[in-house]
């Protein structure tokens, strides 16, 4: 059975505020976060993520208070990262209301943490956000918000990520982020292919073509933006009419 291809908001959150950059650079305001979810929700998105994109640079936790909140407004699936360095965190973040939490840096740290979440609250809340960024020859992972390379491969390390426990893959281009010229279908296909569990492409959606060649040229389950829809340019609605018109399967509601 094929899955049904998802459509995934993301609010970057820096001090309670939603950001935007390029390339993980160059940080603007993009509205109310709570707002934005509340948006997303009545639209018909098919889940959102909320990643704290500064929590491990400040070496502090998620904002848990604003989690609690945001999830307050929302009846759709919520992932949450940013900050995540134990199972105590990832149970905070859930109990203010997230069902999936998003772990990158932490894993790479102490790859373990994959399987001690799983362990306590099944694969299915386990999200491995991989940034990646093609160098010379070859697709690079990094962490600390893309601030550092590390040795491991994209593709080698979705798959220890998946052997250790992780329910879905949340893959972020750092060569196309914020750029608006297309997701990486590349390497997000090989990661796709490569694992048997979800993958989520980010990075680099500019156009409601975008998505189509996206669901088309790979074997991603889902897509997610951020900028295109905080600043209006392609509503949730809108994009998902498009999609099925193309006759991609797509969870979609009555009502758009």
């Amino acid at each position: 059975m094929t899955l049904k291809k998802r459509i995934i908001p993301c609010l970057d959150i820096q001090n309670g505020r939603t950001v935007k950059g390029v390339n993980f650079v160059g940080i603007r305001d993009a509205g109310d976060p709570i707002e934005l979810a509340r948006k997303y929700a009545d639209q018909g998105a098919d889940e959102l993520v909320f990643l704290d994109i500064t929590a491990t640079i400040e070496k502090r936790k998620t904002l848990v208070d604003l989690v609690e909140k945001v999830a307050q407004e929302i009846n759709i699936p919520f992932t949450v990262g940013g900050g995540i360095h134990s199972v105590e965190d990832a149970g905070a973040v859930i109990k203010a209301g997230a069902d999936k939490v998003s772990i990158n840096s932490s894993a790479v740290k102490r790859p373990e943490l994959i399987t001690e979440i799983a362990e306590r609250y099944g694969s299915q809340c386990v999200v491995l956000a991989i940034d990646t960024k093609f160098n010379e020859s070859n697709w690079k992972v990094y962490v600390k918000g893309g601030r550092e390379e590390t040795p491991l491969e994209t593709t080698f390390w979705a798959k220890i990520g998946e052997s250790l426990g992780a329910g879905e893959i949340l893959l972020t281009s750092m060569n196309n982020d914020g750029t608006k010229d297309g997701f990486a279908l590349d390497i997000t296909d090989q990661v796709a292919k490569n694992v048997n569990i979800p993958v989520i492409a980010s990075g680099g959606a500019g156009s409601k073509k975008h998505f189509e060649d996206l669901f088309l040229n790979t074997e991603a389950n889902a897509g997610l933006a951020a900028s295109i829809f905080h600043y209006g340019e392609i509503p949730v609605p809108e994009l998902k009419a498009y999609l099925k018109e193309q006759n991609i399967a797509i969870r979609y509601e009555s009502g758009f």
